[in-house]
Formats: C-alpha cells, sequence, structure tokens
C-alpha cells in the first residue's frame, strides 16, 4: 500500500503553487457560472455525472469548469466522488484501483474512499496498480477542480485500460449511490486534426454522446472505454445529457494545424426524451 499519490503534473498541467492554482481554478469556475438566461439550455436538475476534458489547463481548464460550476448547489450534498479517466502510460486490462490512501495536489490531500474500495475490490475486472496511477494525468487534472468545488468528499479513482461497456458500467452500478455520489469520467476528444476537421469529427462524437450510443472508439475519444461504460449506466438509469460546452485547442491556447477536441457533458435525472 502506497499511502499517499503524489501528484504528478503540478507545475506542468496547472500550476504547481496553491494560491496560483486556486485563484486561476476559483476564476474557471466564477467566469462559467451558468447564468439564469442559460437555464433553458442547462440541466435544471442537479447533475449525476460530468464528462470533462483533462488537458493542461491553459487548453482545456475552461471547458472543464462548464461542468464543475454545475455543482454549486451540490457543493455540501456530494460525499463522494468516483472518478475515471483513462491510462496514457501504462498498459492496464479493466479498472485499476491505485492502492493508496490519500491523493495529493497542491491543494491538500484527498482522502481514498475505502468502503467504495471494498465494494468493488472483488469485481473481476478491477485490479490494483500503482504504476497506472504513478504519471497519469487524466484523473490528477480533475483534483484541483474537485477540492474548490466541492466541500468534504471522499474520492474513488479508477484508471481505465482496455475494458467493455459492460465492465465499466457494472462498476458504476455498484458505486450508483444517490444524491452524495457524484460520477467523472475524464477525457478529451479528437486528437492532431486540423482545426476544421476535428470541429466536425468532434461534433459527430458530442451526438453520440447525447444519444447515449456506446460504441465510441478511441480515434473520437481517448477516454472512450470509460465514457462507453457512463453511456450505457446513463441509459440503464434514465439520465438526461446536456452539452455544456464543445471546443478544441486551437480555440484556446494551440496552433490550428493540430488541435485536441474538448467537451464538457452533465448527466441529470430527467424526464425528457428530446433526444
Amino acid at each position: 500500500m502506497h499511502p499517499v499519490r503524489p501528484p504528478a503534473v503540478a507545475g506542468a498541467f496547472y500550476p504547481g503553487d496553491s494560491q496560483t492554482l486556486s485563484h486561476d481554478v476559483l476564476a474557471m469556475l466564477a467566469a462559467a457560472k451558468p447564468c439564469a438566461a442559460n437555464s433553458a439550455t442547462g440541466p435544471a436538475k442537479p447533475p449525476k455525472a460530468l464528462i470533462v476534458p483533462h488537458a493542461g489547463y491553459i487548453y482545456s481548464g475552461a471547458t472543464a469548469a462548464q461542468a464543475y460550476a454545475r455543482l454549486a448547489a451540490m457543493h455540501q450534498t456530494i460525499r463522494r466522488v468516483v472518478l475515471l479517466g483513462p491510462v496514457h502510460r501504462v498498459p492496464v486490462r479493466g479498472l485499476a484501483l491505485p492502492g493508496a490512501d490519500y491523493f495529493a495536489t497542491p491543494l491538500g490531500q484527498i482522502e481514498i474512499d475505502q468502503d467504495a474500495v471494498a465494494a468493488i475490490r472483488a469485481l473481476p475486472q478491477v485490479v490494483v496498480s500503482p504504476a497506472a496511477h504513478a504519471q497519469e494525468h487524466s484523473l490528477e487534472v480533475q483534483l484541483p477542480f474537485l477540492q474548490l468545488a466541492l466541500d468534504d468528499f471522499k474520492l474513488l479513482p479508477l484508471a481505465v485500460g482496455d475494458a467493455t461497456p459492460a465492465e465499466v458500467a457494472q462498476v458504476l452500478d455498484v458505486l450508483w449511490g444517490g444524491d452524495e455520489t457524484l460520477i467523472v469520467i475524464s477525457s478529451d476528444l479528437s486528437h492532431f486534426l486540423p482545426y476544421a476537421t476535428a470541429q466536425a469529427v468532434d461534433r459527430e462524437t458530442v451526438q453520440d454522446m447525447l444519444q447515449l450510443h456506446t460504441d465510441l472508439n478511441h480515434q473520437q475519444a481517448c477516454g472512450a472505454t470509460p465514457v462507453n461504460g457512463l453511456l450505457l449506466a446513463a441509459r440503464q438509469h434514465q439520465l438526461q445529457p446536456h452539452l455544456l460546452a464543445l471546443c478544441n485547442s486551437g480555440d484556446t491556447a494551440g496552433d490550428k494545424a493540430r488541435v485536441v477536441g474538448y467537451a464538457a457533458l452533465a448527466f441529470a435525472q430527467g424526464a425528457s426524451h428530446a433526444h
């Protein structure tokens, strides 16, 4: 057991200094606050699940903030965050627990939810891999947003490798809970396409997500595996998806010749079947 998983990408993907980090994230959250005029388009109900991007904050932070700003009314209610993201460095079969007691960021430590760990540990698709988590940024970059958007919560982080949508959905189902549990899926969209091509491809991918299609591939989204699992679970639990923001690195801080796509989506309990 490694008691604390230290930050691996502080100072690279996001500021390594706690004051700068706190200032930047709070500013992004404030800028993303849904205004009343938008209430027709956004989910009136608090989100059960979010899909957020995981690039450096200068690229995708504002997009992620659009999702995290929706948690304002829930900041005291949410006590457990189930966070899934793809592995970028260490291949793994299934969904990997970190084998840690805490995850650290420049803003402090977040306790790992050992009850949640115990609830899923026996599932055959769940493994323990400190190595899969050690350098993985897809989960880490979400943590400062969660630390500043929520009050007091425990974390269940899973680094997702090779798994079926059903295997991911089964894990989500066991941990589903009520209003106290938030599910966050970390995924970027297309990678390294020219700007206009990426816009068209990403729009189509988002349409698939809004229609709860569970066959996204890794060209469409690097987190396709956990995303597909969430979309399957969203179907089973009658969640309605809403697109909050869609852009790419060419819109924010990057070159337009080769861009990475970013979307923020919220999933809430809903009666409407407009999609």
